[in-house]
């Protein structure tokens, strides 16, 4: 995964919004690991007490994600200007913008389009004035239940604010890819991305995490009828992958990141119980009118302008991750 040698970042200035999160931790310490010389600074508005009225955290960002960070944190709101502008005095030359109201059963949509598109145009007016490349977090959840395969650019028809958010925002960032040329402008569709450091999602975490867990507590799961709804799962490394990739692309735009396969949730099961042993599966009614039952990145063009090429596969990633659900179930007890 290591593209560039540690001198190519070195004195180089790095913001990753939503630092604290699942994806933006991986990448703090990727930088950390092999690019020491590079100045890194996480952004992010932190887990406290506030919560959407479906009960989950509005904040996923926790500080147990950042335990041995070196780089400095700040602690922020990207829907706060006066928390951007503060940004400014660094002069940063790549902004990683992963922060956002992930939730896709949040449904107020004030609140999420606030959070998600109208704070990402004030992310690249910052990068303009900085003259920083962007690299940014869009979603699978811009294609809705069209039919797979999906491709950048057809079928896209979101199913909630949340795909839609995501969606203005890649529009929002074609917009900004023909007015300015100073900077480079990525967009990365994340599909069903699973793996180290996503424990503080809570709930929303990957399906991999949670029947994990459930099969540790309980010996059984709970899976949607019939458990063949299908997914492209895409294990972290290969995410930090195109994140870095996309740092130097051919072309600017928006990219699928995905494994390039659809498994399904029966799947998971099958290869989680090859390292957790046997359980139940119970198959329950699936109460969301916009869930997505079948998705696959058609990631083609991503590897073209990105030179993307993921490493692991369902089983590989499962088997790289299952350690760590094993580590976590010890010492917590996930609902």
């Amino acid at each position: 995964m290591n593209r560039y040698s540690n001198d190519d970042f070195c004195g180089k200035k790095i913001l990753i919004t939503g630092g604290a999160g699942f994806i933006g931790s991986n990448l703090a310490f990727y930088f950390q690991e092999y690019h020491p010389c590079a100045k890194v600074v996480v952004f992010d508005s932190f887990k406290n007490d506030e919560k959407f009225e479906n009960g989950n955290y509005k904040s996923l960002g926790d500080f147990k994600n950042l335990i041995g960070f070196r780089g400095e944190v700040i602690c922020g709101d990207i829907c706060k200007k006066e928390d951007l502008e503060r940004l400014l005095d660094y002069g940063f030359d790549y902004i990683f913008h992963q922060a956002a109201v992930s939730d896709t059963t949040v449904d107020n949509q004030e609140l999420v389009l606030r959070a998600n598109t109208n704070a990402f145009k004030d992310i690249l007016d910052i990068a303009i004035k900085m003259h920083a490349d962007v690299i940014y977090a869009s979603s699978a959840g811009t294609y809705g239940n069209t039919k797979a395969p999906n491709r950048v650019g057809f079928a896209e028809k979101p199913e909630n604010v949340y795909g839609f958010s995501k969606l203005m925002m890649d529009n929002m960032a074609y917009s900004y890819i023909k007015r300015y040329s100073s900077i480079s402008i990525v967009g990365l569709r994340y599909f069903n991305v699973y793996g180290e450091r996503e424990y503080y999602k809570g709930k929303t975490a990957s399906m991999i995490l949670q029947l994990g867990m459930q099969a540790l507590e309980h010996k059984r799961v709970k899976l949607f009828k019939h458990g063949e709804q299908k997914r492209d799962f895409v294990y972290i490394q290969d995410v930090i992958q195109a994140n870095v990739k996309a740092m130097n692309p051919k072309k600017n735009g928006v990219y699928n990141v995905g494994f390039g396969k659809a498994r399904s949730f029966n799947d998971i099961c099958d290869n989680l119980k090859e390292h957790l042993g046997d359980f139940r599966i119970d198959y329950i009614d699936n109460p969301y009118s916009f869930y997505q039952n079948y998705t696959l990145a058609d990631i083609e063009e991503t590897t073209q302008a990105l030179e993307y090429e993921p490493k692991y596969s369902l089983e590989n990633g499962i088997s790289s991750y299952v350690d760590e659900i094993k580590l976590l179930y010890s010492s917590h007890y996930y609902d």
